[in-house]
């Protein structure tokens, strides 16, 4: 068996983050963290609210206009 498999959620979060530290600098480790750590609220409702009214040909449109080094990744 594989240590990881013995490990409390806790200890295999502080493993992981030691091995992100270790490889990626703390510099990377933060971007990392950053870049997938969850947010509040909810995105399903919220992106309904956002997007009520709008067009799929709309939503198309907005994403041709965008230089693609400037589109956020969803």
């Amino acid at each position: 068996m594989n240590p990881v498999d013995q490990m409390s959620d806790e200890q295999l979060e502080r493993h992981a983050l030691e091995i992100l530290r270790r490889e990626l600098g703390l510099h990377g480790l933060a971007r990392f963290l950053r870049a997938v750590r969850t947010g509040t609220g909810d995105y399903t409702r919220d992106r309904g609210q956002w997007l009520e009214g709008t067009s799929v040909r709309e939503v198309a449109e907005e994403i041709n206009e965008t230089p693609p080094g400037n589109r956020r990744a969803s």
